[in-house]
């Protein structure tokens, strides 16, 4: 490649808008601590989009960018070209070749800068190198269309691995702690365990684990049935079935799994919890197990805690403008009570560690108690409640109120004590945060009255409600615009705007959406609703006064995000039919 003169990455990146110089110097301090590369970096605290990072890289070194979903990573139809590099080096490297002419070979790659790699690849083929770049997961989902997945399961099954496995893009699967079958918990090995320990085993469960993490799955759902294996990530909040091993192998994969998570591999009877910690590449990811006994077996259910999914920042949470700003005012007043709603899987604890992160400091005292600690967080005192032992959520308040806290955060409030506690730590000058389950912000309002809640004592401590969901957003290469159909128009006042709806392409693995995103009601406690806490309002009439103050409701957030073509009106409307 010719060297030519270019300005530096993050340069250009302000220089288009896609960053600002306050998240260029606070990527680079980031980034000297981490030893990865800047693109990496920004990547990770998502102040751009690998797509942005691979466009602008190819402007800046003068090397195409290729996209997946259009066709542009197609190889060339030669037997020649496919089996010109082994195909552990093209899943290693992360490259592909894609077209052979004469002693000119091009190759996809995600990191044209490489010099080394290309030299390699030079002396293997006998060709000039010359590179296009991709993103990770493009090149991935073409390396994947183009040989296949090796029939990785019937490799698992058959090969001889070791502890280890590396899978496409070099991914490497290991636990960070050293676990043997040493290490197997008191209560006895069974028929099964020596099985659990087998290389095939340890392959096919490293397998599953690094896959589900290569496709952003929040749950792993393992379950048996008479006479086969059902394995389903949980991508973008939906459950999607991948290809599962022979069902014979049900019982060593669970006993591997059981292992891992200290639990006890002997007692099938009972539910258990446990959990483990596994790295793969450059990402820790912390896992967290549950097992319970059906009718064929045990049916296991894994939740992946990726920290690198938490954002970096409270305008990528997609609050907009008003919401953003009243939140922003809310979160940093120095006393009072602050909830966010909504059901399981509506991004809670997302948004409370996003607030977090935000809000800790040198000068101030953070303690939380949780059940369960689902991120550590550096510079705040995190508790694991343990009601076993009476650490309950109420216990663990009363102490940190010992404890000098500024600002505390409780993972939920359950009954009438707890709030209570809440409420006064509130009044006596301290920044309370929790969550509740209600379908709406003015329903957290009335729910703590029904738990026993004070009015006179609800009214000054409250100052903040916020209801939200996730919806997914549509795929950015497949998604297609149209006009909303009238018989919605007719019900609903549409906003101007570019709305979209699902194709599907390989991106998002035919589906049309690809990641999710948020929508919020942001409810401030002002005079006008004190006044009507301490008069006992009902929840719609707490709605209708904080709607003339501005707050827009979940359907409103959600038709806004379709107008914009984030999401789809289905899918806003899917997730807040009850709010109609």
């Amino acid at each position: 490649m010719a060297v030519r003169t270019h300005l530096r990455l993050g340069d250009i990146l302000v220089r288009e808008g896609l960053l600002t110089d306050a998240q260029l110097q606070e990527a680079i301090g980031v980034q000297k601590n981490s030893g990865k590369r800047l693109g990496e970096t920004l990547v990770s605290m998502k102040f751009v989009t690998e797509e942005q990072l691979a466009e602008v890289l190819g402007r800046q070194l003068g090397i195409p960018y290729r996209r997946f979903s259009k066709g542009e990573l197609t190889q060339q139809a030669d037997p020649a070209v496919k089996g010109i590099l082994p195909q552990d080096v093209i899943r290693k490297d992360m490259v592909l070749p894609l077209v052979k002419n004469q002693n000119s070979l091009t190759i996809a790659t995600v990191d044209p800068l490489d010099l080394i790699l290309f030299d390699n690849l030079k002396r293997m083929t006998g060709c000039q190198i010359n590179p296009v770049i991709t993103t990770r997961s493009d090149l991935a989902a073409a390396i994947e269309a183009t040989y296949g997945k090796l029939d990785l399961l019937k490799q698992a099954v058959a090969g001889s691995y070791g502890e280890t496995t590396e899978g496409q893009g070099g991914a490497k699967v290991e636990t960070v702690e050293d676990i043997s079958l040493s290490d197997t918990p008191p209560g006895g090995a069974d028929d099964v365990t020596s099985q659990a320990g087998q290389a095939q085993v340890v392959r096919l469960v490293d397998l599953f684990l690094m896959e589900a993490v290569k496709s952003r799955a929040s749950d792993i759902h393992i379950e048996p049935f008479i006479n086969r294996i059902s394995i389903r990530f949980r991508i973008d909040g939906v459950l999607q079935p991948v290809d599962p091993p022979a069902a014979h192998l049900m019982a060593a994969i669970i006993s591997r799994i059981k292992i891992l998570s200290k639990m006890d591999i002997s007692e099938k009877r009972l539910p258990q919890d446990g959990g483990f910690t596994i790295k793969i590449a450059e990402k820790t990811v912390d896992l967290r197990v549950s097992t319970i006994p059906v009718i064929y077996g045990e049916k296991v259910v894994i939740r992946l805690l990726d920290k690198s999914n938490l954002v970096a920042d409270l305008k990528l949470l997609g609050l907009e403008s008003k919401a953003l700003e009243d939140y922003q005012r809310g979160i940093t007043a120095p006393y009072g009570l602050i909830f966010i709603t909504g059901p399981t899987g509506s991004g809670k604890s997302t948004t409370l560690y996003t607030t977090l992160a935000k809000l800790k400091s040198p000068a101030k005292n953070l303690i939380t108690i949780e059940d369960p600690v689902e991120y550590k967080m550096e510079g705040i005192n995190q508790v694991q409640a343990k009601p076993q032992i009476g650490l309950t959520f109420a216990a663990g308040l009363r102490a940190f109120l010992r404890q000098d806290p500024d600002i505390i955060m409780l993972g939920e409030v359950r009954d009438l004590e707890t709030a209570e506690i809440c409420v006064r730590a509130a009044l006596t000058g301290h920044l309370v945060l929790s969550t509740l389950h209600t379908n709406d912000a003015s329903s957290a309002v009335t729910r703590l009255m029904d738990l026993g809640i004070e009015p006179a004592l609800l009214s000054p401590s409250l100052i903040m409600v916020i209801a939200q969901r996730l919806v997914r957003k549509l795929c950015a290469e497949c998604k297609e615009p149209y006009d909303p159909p009238a018989a919605i128009r007719e019900k609903i006042n549409l906003p101007a705007g570019q709305y979209c709806r699902p194709k599907g392409c390989p991106a998002c693995r035919n589906t049309g959406y690809k990641g999710r995103s948020a929508i919020y009601e942001v409810l401030i406690v002002d005079d006008a609703i004190r006044e009507g806490v301490l008069k006992r309002a009902s929840a719609q009439e707490i709605k209708q006064l904080a709607r003339k103050n501005g707050m827009k409701t979940l359907v409103e957030s959600g038709i806004d995000k379709a107008a914009a073509g984030v999401t789809s009106l289905e899918e806003a409307f899917s997730v807040t039919v009850g709010e109609l």
